[in-house]
């Protein structure tokens, strides 16, 4: 049986988001349990030229949003990035899960092959679909997760690699 583009995409960022929201479950605790301003948490980088833990979630959401959108043509909705809480970040997965969950595997067929061109300005790739889902999309995704991972490690949220791997189940 041979993996659909559905499959590989879907379940897999549905699986990223539900991490990212455990995450930040236990960044919200840690802020409680230590007396720190959420904020604090929330804008905190890895570095200056890096963006905050904020962006890092809401790029994690375009990222997966955006590349089902192109791969199955089903419109994606738009947020503003606006996003100040633990609870507004929460909202955010919340509604880029239930977008994909809406995706249905037909919307996929034929997503393989079509044509997928970005535009970031002077980067312009141009892909096949498979290609664009399996080396930009996915990397691109897990990026920010991982960077969200690491940022609350950095600032002393106790996660670990098992709480980036996330449940099996």
């Amino acid at each position: 049986m041979s993996l659909s583009m559905h499959r590989v995409s879907v379940p897999v960022f549905v699986r990223g988001l539900k991490v990212l929201s455990e995450l930040l479950k236990k960044a919200e605790a840690y802020a409680e349990q230590h007396g720190s301003v959420p904020d604090a948490l929330i804008s905190a980088r890895l570095a200056d030229d890096m963006l905050p833990l904020s962006a890092q979630v809401q790029r994690a959401s375009d990222t997966s949003k955006l590349s089902v959108e192109r791969l199955s043509g089903v419109p994606a909705p738009k947020f503003e990035d606006n996003e100040t809480s633990f609870a507004q970040l929460q909202q955010r997965i919340a509604d880029t899960i239930a977008y994909l969950d809406s995706v249905a595997e037909s919307d996929f067929a034929g997503s393989e092959g079509r044509a997928i061109k970005l535009n970031f300005g002077s980067f312009q790739p141009e892909f096949k679909g498979d290609d664009y889902l399996l080396t930009f999309a996915l990397p691109n995704f897990f990026f920010h997760i991982a960077t969200a991972h690491d940022i609350l490690r950095n600032q002393g949220v106790p996660v670990g690699k098992r709480d980036y791997l996330g449940p099996y189940a």
